[in-house]
């Protein structure tokens, strides 16, 4: 028999003893883990890497902006971004050019190609959201949500520039 630990939500193994200070820490990175797998394998399908599909929701909804912008609103590693827009480059989904004010500058913007993306991306997040919060009723996926949120308020004002976000959970609570 098994030692007495905390179970981990995510899987059935036991929490590890150096985690019995923090599993709700372990179980969100956990749940990070296997949420960033199955986005992975639902956006195969697409062509897309996970990460890119945000890229490509940023420039949808905003339309063309500076790389520099780019890299700060989806909060990835310039390095990161730049190979993202490579490959969606190639893959025909962004294009990049000089900024006309500024040409040291460069302005990504979704292509008219990508238009079919944006439906086969808009489902495939639907396709994840269900396969996640499968057995959650609804009133359990809004607290979810309210939880989450919360959370993220709390890790980004003591890890990250996310002001506007902390100033919404403030108003929240």
């Amino acid at each position: 028999m098994k030692p007495e630990t905390a179970a981990d939500p995510a899987c059935t193994e036991p929490l590890p003893s150096t985690a019995l200070g923090g599993p709700v820490s372990h179980a969100v990175s956990r749940v990070a883990r296997l949420h960033r797998m199955a986005a992975g394998r639902v956006l195969k399908g697409l062509g897309l890497y996970p990460g890119q599909e945000f890229v490509m929701m940023h420039l949808w909804d905003a339309g063309p902006v500076r790389q520099s912008e780019l890299i700060k609103a989806v909060e990835l590693d310039p390095s990161t971004v730049t190979k993202m827009l490579q490959r969606l480059e190639q893959a025909g989904h962004v294009r990049r050019r000089p900024d006309p004010a500024d040409g040291r500058a460069v302005l990504v913007e979704a292509t008219d190609e990508s238009c079919a993306l944006h439906s086969a991306v808009e489902a495939a997040w639907a396709e994840l959201e269900e396969h996640t919060l499968t057995g959650l009723d609804a009133d359990e996926r809004r607290e979810l949500t309210r939880l989450l949120a919360k959370v993220e308020a709390s890790l980004c004002t003591r890890t990250a520039d996310c002001p506007e976000l902390a100033r919404r959970a403030a108003a929240e609570v």
